[in-house]
């Protein structure tokens, strides 16, 4: 029985009524309209016209419930009165989906008004009969028993039942509307595939942003504490290398705090500017710094740079990017090998270095973070393209990629 009493004492099915209400008292502005057709036809009798006022009032309230704004205040007032979790639109409906919402508001009037009539006439019972005000009397008939209020204790039973039956429509009418609410206001099947393709789409590009961010920032840590020990040991020797080392470090680290910048807005759904591009155009600079930091480069360039260009170019950029910082990272201080050919149909990658006798294989080499190596195959997979990480003999390790030009920008 206690459980059975505790949606009459939920503040939320109140709320609910309220909401009801709101419906049923926002459906009158439109009520003088609905009107018109009976001042044009005044001898049409009396139900007719009550059902012509009927449908032209329902037609009008149909026809706000088509407005997309209509929509989203009645899902913002749902969610604040109903208490129902419902997300919000993600397209414009269409076909059929287009009707849901004058449904709902015509359900959602009709149980306002049904509520608020029905809830008003019990509860003025409840205050009139106890001290038989105005002359207030009234007839109670269950299972075949009638009690008649005669301003005794008949009364007072009498009005609390009316009490109690308006608190029980005010449940019932709550419990249609939460019922309902999700069917026609929350998202149809069209909206929850657009839903979910939004969510993919944000998750994608912030799956995009942590491989920018490792990429940028793992190489950059890694040559700034490349270069910060050569210009440790050369201080004294040589300041003019230790000088350039030291600028080295402040350039690579801007760029990276540019990276970061982009991408921690980006993160946090902010303006965050124009995002940094870096192309093959900029690997001149890349390499200069890595040779600042020491490392011995043999660079093979071919064929029309200039072709590659958009999305390509700024992979093939991170991809080297990458090879390179591994290649610091777990080499052992050797040549480095770095290739590039622009090929008409194909833009093909190299770095090779030496790695010595004991380096293990596999992805264990990327055991710094455990995102290289599945980073740099999950961008060449998006872009069509083929990757090769392995041994190159006994003390050498090789990547190679392999990025079809046809994959436009």
């Amino acid at each position: 029985m206690i459980r059975g009493l505790r949606p009459l004492l939920r503040g939320s099915t109140y709320s609910g009524m309220l909401f009801a209400y709101c419906g049923a008292l926002a459906s009158l502005p439109l009520l003088p309209f609905a009107l018109l057709p009976t001042l044009a036809w005044p001898s049409a009798p009396y139900g007719v016209q009550a059902v012509l006022v009927l449908l032209v009032w329902a037609a009008l309230i149909g026809s706000v419930g088509l407005a997309r704004t209509t929509r989203r205040a009645l899902i913002a007032f749902a969610r604040r009165l109903l208490r129902v979790p419902l997300p919000a639109p993600a397209a414009v409906p269409s076909g059929a989906d287009r009707w849901r919402t004058p449904f709902w508001l015509l359900l959602h009037v009709a149980l306002g008004w049904t509520g608020a009539l029905t809830s008003g006439v019990l509860v003025l019972m409840g205050i009139a009969l106890p001290g038989n005000w105005l002359g207030a009397e009234a007839g109670l008939s269950l299972f075949g028993r009638s009690l008649r209020s005669d301003g005794g204790w008949r009364s007072w039973v009498m009005a609390l039942g009316c009490l109690l039956l308006a608190a029980v429509v005010c449940v019932l009418v709550t419990s249609v509307l939460r019922w309902l609410a999700p069917r026609l206001l929350g998202p149809s099947s069209a909206e929850r595939l657009a839903l979910m393709a939004e969510r993919e789409q944000r998750l994608a590009e912030r799956n995009r942003l942590a491989h920018e961010l490792h990429d940028s920032i793992g190489h950059t840590l890694t040559a700034a504490t490349i270069q910060a020990a050569v210009a440790g040991e050369v201080l004294s020797a040589d300041p003019v290398a230790a000088r350039a080392a030291m600028r080295s470090i402040e350039e690579s680290t801007r760029a990276a705090l540019e990276d970061l910048d982009y991408v921690l807005g980006a993160l946090r759904e902010e303006e965050a500017g124009t995002a940094p591009t870096r192309t093959l155009d900029d690997l001149p600079e890349l390499l200069d710094r890595l040779r600042h930091a020491g490392a011995v480069l043999d660079v093979e360039l071919s064929g029309e740079s200039a072709r590659v260009q958009g999305t390509l170019s700024r992979a093939a950029y991170r991809i080297l990017q990458e090879g390179l910082t591994n290649a610091l990272r777990h080499g052992t201080g050797g040549p480095i090998g770095v290739r590039v050919a622009a090929l008409p149909d194909c833009v093909e990658l190299g770095v090779v270095n030496e790695a010595g006798a004991g380096m293990p294989t596999g992805a264990g080499v990327f055991r710094t973070s455990g995102h290289g190596l599945p980073g740099l195959a999950e961008r060449v997979r998006l872009l069509h393209g083929e990757i090769e990480v392995g041994p190159d003999g006994p003390r050498h390790w090789r990547l190679a990629v392999r990025l079809p030009v046809r994959v436009s920008a």
